[in-house]
């Protein structure tokens, strides 16, 4: 191949590439969006079978142990043994389960739906993640950013869809998200024919990402530790602020659940925007430096929030949200150039904790705003960023690595 032949085919593998990391965006938004799907219809199933409410704990039970403890595993097990056509037989299995959600006559077959919808998303999460890095021509912020911002898109969506659809419809019109699966599966099978050719290409030319040795085991084990703890610190405000907000903002501003839903949008465009530039800007000035200023930088606006007029409730709210969203790209891509040889297992286990972090976290939340008042909430949440001062035992990978250079 000629120069002139390599610069013009570089710029189209190139263009080849992030069309890829947006088909990994657009599934992860169908995908988020018909896993919320199922909490979002708690209070239909639960008048449509009599359920209690010890019922409903084991339907959301089911769908964590699956789409979070798994996730790590599925990745574990890829890192070793890459599966080309992951990704659409996982999402077969959510579309499996939105049949089966849609006309379970029994509680069984309900169990049983949440569990396969919970595998697709196991499947999908931590394989879409390694496709995207892959994919990413060595901007794997800002792809993991293109990527995540998806997801936070199609759990916003998947509630008011299920309110204006699905609830007024009936449990039967669940089978219409369908098909958004098999949408889904579509895209998927052309992202993983492009991941069979890369991997081709990579075979035989025994590509490999380098890895920093100047980092013990033991130094790479801690780090990883801190940065799930910066995790710990994020996801719990975050279920403060999506589980609890609209409670918090009627009871103390004595505004209507249609008024307080508009600044939980607020919030949530907020929590997309932060995300879509939190890897740009890793990749630019580097991810310690973006956790740093989130999680920490984050901390005068969490503490000034519980004692904030409706006004600056509001402006705050977007700050944070804005703030706090920005360090997950850069989290993730920050375990994944630690232990560069298993991206899956690293990409399942942050968003698997992420995710099982979140459940748990509303939960206990929520047995404190029953005893101590929903305010409370705000205020003990409001010093978790502080946690942010972790971030002064992670390594300077930027540093490393321009030294290696």
């Amino acid at each position: 191949m000629t120069i002139s032949e390599a610069q013009t085919e570089r710029p189209a593998a190139e263009s080849a590439a992030m069309a890829v990391v947006f088909a990994l965006s657009a599934c992860h938004f169908l995908n988020d969006l018909m896993q919320s799907m199922l909490a979002a219809i708690y209070p239909m199933l639960k008048d449509n079978y009599g359920l209690s409410f010890g019922q409903i704990g084991l339907l959301t039970l089911t769908f964590q142990v699956t789409a979070s403890l798994l996730q790590p595993l599925i990745g574990a097990y890829a890192d070793k043994r890459p599966l080309t056509y992951s990704l659409p037989v996982g999402m077969a299995f959510t579309f499996i389960g939105l049949i089966m959600l849609a006309y379970a006559g029994h509680f069984g077959l309900l169990l049983l739906a949440a569990g396969a919808i919970g595998l697709g998303s196991a499947v999908f999460h931590p394989e879409s993640s390694r496709v995207a890095r892959l994919a990413s021509g060595g901007r794997h912020g800002t792809a993991q950013s293109i990527f995540q911002v998806g997801g936070n898109l199609g759990s916003a969506a998947g509630p008011l869809l299920a309110a204006f659809i699905v609830l007024p419809a009936g449990q039967t019109s669940v089978a219409w998200f369908s098909v958004a699966a098999l949408l889904g599966i579509t895209a998927l099978t052309w992202v993983s024919r492009w991941y069979g050719r890369y991997r081709a290409r990579a075979a035989s030319r025994a590509v490999r990402e380098p890895v920093d040795h100047c980092l013990t085991k033991r130094r790479v084990i801690i780090a990883l530790t801190f940065l799930a703890l910066l995790v710990f610190s994020k996801y719990i405000y975050m279920a403060s602020i999506t589980s609890y907000y609209i409670f918090y903002l009627t009871d103390r501003f004595a505004m209507s659940v249609q008024q307080a839903q508009i600044y939980l949008f607020l919030f949530l465009g907020a929590v997309a925007f932060g995300t879509l530039i939190g890897g740009p800007i890793g990749d630019r000035i580097g991810r310690r430096s973006v956790i740093w200023c989130s999680i920490l930088g984050v901390l005068p606006f969490t503490l000034a929030l519980p004692y904030a007029d409706l006004y600056w409730t509001a402006i705050l709210s977007v700050i944070i949200g804005v703030v706090l969203a920005s360090a997950f790209p850069a989290i993730v891509v920050f375990a994944q150039e630690l232990v560069p040889t298993r991206v899956g297992m690293v990409a399942g286990l942050f968003f698997g904790f992420a995710f099982g972090m979140s459940g748990i976290s509303a939960a206990v939340l929520g047995q404190i705003a029953d005893a101590r008042g929903i305010a409370y909430v705000y205020t003990i949440c409001s010093f978790l960023p502080l946690l942010g001062l972790l971030t002064v035992f992670l390594p300077d990978t930027r540093r490393r690595s321009a030294a290696a250079g």
